[in-house]
């Protein structure tokens, strides 16, 4: 009795101390804007595979990029940092964009058949909450142009 007892507590808590989030970002969708009268740049992450659509009539082809193993731990570990229902109240810290100074930028993520949506915030300086994980995706389609 004592062994099977062991046995359950060993699966049960093993269980409970893993990490879902590593999965959760697998699951999930999220999608970066951002746009002005001359930019348009729309970011989509799934899957360790981005796509990077600069051309706002979808004329041209968006690259797709395969995300690199280091890049992708990279994005979990930031991923993990957010909280995704509190992404609809996130405050932006400058309002460049309202005078044309910058860009605008929202991001969007789906998980879970929900949706969770920035305000918008001026691209460049995103709220401080999810700076990594947007400087982080942002990075990667500059990385791309430099090759």
């Amino acid at each position: 009795m004592k062994i099977v007892t062991l046995l359950f507590l060993t699966l049960f808590l093993g269980k409970g101390c893993s990490n879902p989030t590593q999965t959760d970002i697998k699951d999930a969708t999220i999608e970066y804007y951002a746009y002005s009268r001359g930019f348009y740049q729309k970011i989509i992450i799934q899957n360790q595979t981005l796509t990077n659509q600069r051309d706002r009539k979808g004329i041209d082809k968006p690259e797709v990029i395969q995300i690199s193993d280091a890049d992708w731990q990279i994005l979990v570990s930031d991923f993990q940092k957010i909280n995704i229902e509190g992404i609809p109240n996130l405050k932006d810290p400058t309002q460049n964009r309202f005078y044309d100074g910058a860009a605008i930028a929202e991001m969007k993520v789906t998980y879970n058949e929900k949706t969770y949506q920035t305000t918008n915030f001026d691209h460049g300086t995103p709220p401080a909450e999810i700076a990594d994980l947007v400087n982080k995706i942002v990075s990667l389609t500059n990385k791309e142009n430099e090759n």
